[in-house]
């Protein structure tokens, strides 16, 4: 049995190694810094189980270059980097990690509302930059009395809003299943998704990516958001169009929006040989473009996909995973998609 890791930094590896102190004997585990590319696939032919974070695209021409894989472990909850009805199609099982984080990706949601509040960034930027300690271009506001909008109720966004009554805010929330009980508890309400859109100060987003999700912000519905509202977003970048939120910054129907996931960031890694590589569809090339330009707005705060990089949940996330295999292993089965 051949185990290979992809994204695996020096950190990482020795508690992976920790977690497979007990693994099934004779099993072969190798790691590498990079993620799992056409560049690197042919090096591990032999490979049976392969564990990649989501930068590593599992499509076709990928799964068919491993005819021996079996089991795909991905260290996240999202799976749209894998090709899975292929995968489905060559009985490959998927699992991912559930849930982890739930504190931390809420307590960093929270990170990025006051950073926009406060203008944290810019302020800081500003006086980087030799102005001085004058504050006349950076006056705030205060969150207690204003309206957040959760998109999402699940364990993030739960604790999103427990949070947001801590700083005495108004909640309103929108989800497919809404947990009237803990509505009841902490004070808040669910609503329709439009009225949340048009009634909220702030939004922020805590969904999964899915097909019937993809743009949920998008052109038809960002104007009946507040004129100077915010959008936070630490779920998937796919949820939102870019091309419109760039618009709606730009046009100060928006008064800012903090981003720690986007469309195309599986690319920004890479983006000088993306851009060089002509073979790449025009549509990925347009969406880095308007990730830089989103990167460099004004009105916009980019963080690199770290709302869930602490050391409580990545050890949290490498144990599932770990405990994932050795159940595959062991004919157990554990987090397995159900496709």
């Amino acid at each position: 049995m051949k185990i290979i890791f992809f994204e695996v930094n020096d950190y990482e590896r020795i508690e992976l190694k920790n977690f497979l102190d007990n693994i099934k004997e004779g099993t072969e585990i190798e790691f590498y810094e990079k993620k799992l590319s056409l560049d690197n696939v042919d090096k591990i032919k032999d490979a049976e189980i392969i564990s990649v974070f989501i930068n590593s695209e599992i499509n076709k021409e990928i799964i068919d270059k491993l005819p021996n894989l079996k089991f795909i472990a991905t260290r996240s909850t999202g799976y749209d980097h894998i090709d899975t009805e292929y995968a489905k199609i060559k009985n490959i099982k998927i699992a991912n990690v559930p849930s982890y984080g739930a504190h931390t990706v809420a307590e960093f949601s929270f990170a990025l509302i006051l950073a926009l509040s406060r203008r944290v960034v810019e302020s800081y930027q500003s006086l980087r930059d030799g102005t001085g300690f004058d504050i006349s271009s950076f006056r705030g506001f205060d969150l207690s009395g204003k309206t957040l909008g959760v998109i999402g109720t699940g364990k993030i966004g739960k604790n999103v809003i427990k949070i947001a009554k801590g700083f005495n805010m108004n909640v309103l929330a929108n989800d497919l299943y809404p947990d009237l009980e803990f509505a009841n508890t902490n004070d808040f309400k669910y609503v329709s998704f439009e009225e949340l859109l048009i009634s909220s100060d702030i939004i922020t987003l805590h969904v999964p990516y899915t097909k019937e999700n993809y743009h949920l912000i998008n052109k038809d519905n960002i104007g009946k958001i507040k004129k100077g509202g915010y959008i936070i977003n630490t779920a998937r970048g796919e949820l939102i169009d870019t091309e419109v939120l760039i618009k709606a910054l730009v046009n100060k129907d928006l008064g800012g929006a903090a981003l720690d996931v986007l469309e195309a960031e599986r690319y920004l890694k890479d983006e000088w040989e993306i851009l060089k590589d002509w073979s790449m569809h025009l549509e990925n090339i347009k969406l880095l473009l308007e990730d830089r330009m989103l990167i460099d707005l004004h009105k916009a705060i980019v963080t690199p996909h770290i709302a869930f990089y602490t050391k409580e949940a990545e050890l949290e996330i490498l144990k599932t995973t770990t405990n994932n295999i050795k159940a595959f292993i062991e004919n157990k089965m554990i987090n397995i998609l159900s496709l």
